[in-house]
Parts: C-alpha cells; sequence; structure tokens
C-alpha cells in the first residue's frame, strides 16, 4: 500500500496535497483499495463553497456508496473532469491522475489538524479507523 511521505491526510482517508494557498485533494490508496473498482464519482461544484469534515463529493464502487468529506475548508477552484469518463482512474493512480478537487483554502491552520504518513499507516494498521 502507498502513502507517500510529502501528503497529508484525513482520519476518512482523504489525502491533500498543498501547491501555495490550493490544496489538492483525492482518496488514498487505502481507501481505493476497501472500494474496489470505482465506478462513479459526484464531482464538486466549480465555485463551491466547502467546509472541513463536511461532504464534498461522492465515490460509488462496485461494493459501496462512500461520501468523501473535504479536508480544509475553502473554494472549488478545479475539479477533475477525466473522472466523469474513467472513474477507474482513482483506483490506478489515486495520488495522480486520480486526484478529485482543488480546493483554494480559506484558513490553511487547518492543515495542522491532518496527519503526516507516518501517523496515517499508523491508522490504516489499527483498522483504518
Amino acid at each position: 500500500m502507498l502513502i507517500p511521505n510529502n501528503l497529508k491526510y484525513s482520519k476518512e482517508h482523504e489525502w491533500v496535497r498543498v501547491e501555495g494557498n490550493n490544496a489538492v485533494v483525492g482518496i488514498s490508496d487505502y481507501a481505493q483499495s476497501q472500494l474496489g473498482d470505482i465506478v462513479f464519482v459526484e464531482l464538486p461544484e466549480l465555485g463551491a463553497t466547502v467546509t472541513a469534515g463536511k461532504r464534498f463529493s461522492v465515490v460509488e464502487s462496485v461494493k459501496a456508496v462512500s461520501d468523501i468529506f473535504s479536508p480544509v475548508s475553502g473554494k472549488i477552484v478545479a475539479v477533475n473532469d477525466g473522472l466523469n469518463d474513467a472513474p477507474e482512474k482513482i483506483n490506478q493512480a489515486p495520488y495522480g491522475e486520480g486526484w478529485i478537487a482543488v480546493i483554494e483554502m480559506s484558513d490553511s491552520s487547518q492543515l495542522a489538524e491532518l496527519m503526516d504518513d507516518t501517523a496515517y499507516a499508523d491508522q490504516v494498521a489499527k483498522g483504518g479507523h
């Protein structure tokens, strides 16, 4: 299982890559492996305001429908439209082409509440919760 050390992680298995004041967000390799084959992604609306800890996307797999929670608050400034035609990119490259959205952060101090790779690996080792 891949857990890159340059990302931050939420307890709900979302990852964040910080790029200036923007947060690129997706779901972790662990999360996509638990979901199985992803068949649909409900992307957030461009320009929408999102709140840390609140649902901002939905991923549907052959096993389940799962809410995706925003790890930070802010405004959606980009969405990965490629997932409309190829939602399986989340399975194939969760930290690359499988990103979900970019959030312009309204409060970057929220990043301090997220886990680093070591803490996230510990959470996953304890059963993911």
